[in-house]
């Protein structure tokens, strides 16, 4: 059973593709925000760049992105750098793209609240792109890095056309300038030819771009990497212009110049009707996607809130007490959360807004990780039956009923750790929060009580069946500092 929470994808680009430091410091600065979940890295180091894709609730994917950009800013040096694809910034761009419960307005609003942090924070120039553009003309992120960072740099400050959305009228002098926007999903796809001439790709991408009456939504340079000629293009919408589609047109304008491709790649990541697509197309089938077998599979699979129910009703003792602890806490992070988002952003709640912010991210990360151990609670407690159903007469029995019991322990201490927290989450919102969701703050509270309660009687229960309790004497001592921590109020 999942109860899904608003999600965005952020790809921040990164000049820097050949310093593993770097690269490895970008990624720690991204993970260091709770509910940011890294989904790839790719770095090429003959274009010498980086880019990064993860997704994360809204207000996260704000933090994530800035903590990377004060990461890029402290250890990239464009007057340093060299490489194949253009550039204006350590932090060349920063897209926001809406994935689940979220619209394009809100990422266009999200990009809005990075570039006015980054350019306050990090006096950095910030040029809004795609849906977030302020000016028509800044919409193509070629316009904007036309010239690069060189040419930027005489510009910026003399020319009013070159003036930044957000931020100093100067270029940062090792960090450049970056440009922020909300867009669909982009796929950056590359072809490569049997050829090094580097002039071949670039006829080939005037050919197949929008720009220049080609392909729809699609825009191609031509590179020379790694001693081959490179078509490299965004398509900036798949369902108008897929992959297959785009991968045709330079094949036919390769053969056409006696030429052949050797291959493709996607840099980050793609979404899978994409991938579908092509195989479809290749196939000629109309309804490839009624065919799949892993879908149909997950689909069958797939937890739904009345199957849990019926699950914990039936005569098995798993899904049972710990997991239903376990799913009260990831209900109360739900509504501590709902309780956030109907503050910020509001007027009449705009000195508390910062702090409401916080306790919203906060929440959405304790929701997930309670929500995992909801499953964890069930697959720790299987090993318990596991064990007590091996033979009386094997001296192994004992050995593994006693592991076993303590590992059932550590879930339910977990939920009660996240729960405790979940009640003084839940105290704070109704506090500060939104008038009219004050009762939803305190059902949060009382469901947060009710998590840690079952978690603790679990852990005790456990405990208890060990053949020797003292085992269990750090997790029973720990549950009592858990329990004192949200003792009724005097």
């Amino acid at each position: 059973m999942t109860v899904p929470a608003p999600l965005v994808e952020c790809v921040p680009n990164f000049s820097e593709g050949r310093n593993t430091g770097t690269i490895e410091a970008l990624r720690t600065a991204l993970t260091s925000v709770p509910g940011v979940r890294l989904l790839d890295v790719q770095a090429d180091t003959s274009h010498n760049r980086s880019v990064f894709t993860f997704v994360a609730p809204p207000d996260a994917s704000v933090e994530a992105a800035l903590r990377a950009m004060r990461v890029a800013t402290e250890r990239i040096d464009l007057t340093k750098h060299t490489g194949e694809h253009p550039r204006m910034g350590a932090t060349d761009v920063v897209p926001f793209v809406p994935v689940r419960d979220v619209t394009m307005e809100q990422c266009v609003s999200l990009a809005r609240r990075l570039g006015e942090r980054a350019a306050a924070e990090l006096e950095i120039p910030i040029y809004l792109y795609a849906k977030a553009a302020l000016r028509p003309e800044r919409e193509r992120l070629p316009d904007i890095r036309k010239g690069e960072f060189e040419g930027l740099r005489e510009r910026i400050g003399t020319d009013p056309a070159a003036d930044p959305d957000f931020g100093p009228r100067r270029i940062h002098p090792t960090a450049g300038a970056t440009a922020v926007g909300a867009r669909p999903f982009l796929v950056a796809f590359n072809i490569y030819l049997d050829t090094a001439d580097v002039g071949v790709a670039k006829e080939i991408a005037k050919r197949i771009r929008t720009s220049s009456g080609g392909l729809p939504a699609v825009q191609a340079s031509g590179f020379e990497v790694g001693g081959r000629a490179q078509v490299s293009m965004n398509l900036l919408d798949i369902d108008t212009t897929p992959p297959a589609a785009a991968y045709g047109a330079v094949e036919a304008e390769a053969h056409a110049r006696d030429f052949a491709v050797v291959q493709s790649e996607v840099v980050g990541l793609v979404p899978e009707r994409a991938i579908l697509g092509a195989g479809a197309a290749a196939l000629r089938l109309a309804d490839a996607a009624d065919h799949l077998l892993e879908a149909k599979i997950r689909a069958a699979e797939g937890p739904t809130l009345d199957g849990w129910l019926e699950a914990v009703a039936g005569g098995a003792p798993v899904p049972g007490g710990g997991s239903a602890a376990a799913l009260a806490g990831a209900l109360a992070g739900a509504l501590v959360a709902m309780v956030a988002r109907l503050t910020v952003g509001r007027k009449t709640y705009a000195a508390v807004e910062r702090h409401a912010a916080e306790i919203l991210i906060e929440a959405d990360t304790l929701r997930s990780e309670l929500r995992r151990l909801v499953d964890d609670d069930a697959a720790a407690y299987a090993k318990v039956s596991a064990a007590y159903g091996i033979p009386k007469d094997d001296p192994s029995r004992g050995r593994a009923i006693d592991a076993g019991l303590v590992g059932a322990a550590q879930p339910p201490v977990e939920v009660a750790r996240r729960a405790v927290r979940l009640v003084m989450l839940a105290r704070e919102i109704a506090e500060i929060g939104n008038k009219n969701a004050r009762s939803d703050a305190r059902v949060a509270e009382a469901l947060a009580r009710a998590a840690v309660a079952g978690a603790i009687e679990n852990v005790r229960v456990n405990v208890a069946g060990l053949s020797e309790p003292a085992h269990g004497s750090a997790m029973l001592e720990a549950i009592a500092r858990l329990e004192r921590e949200i003792s009724p109020r005097s």
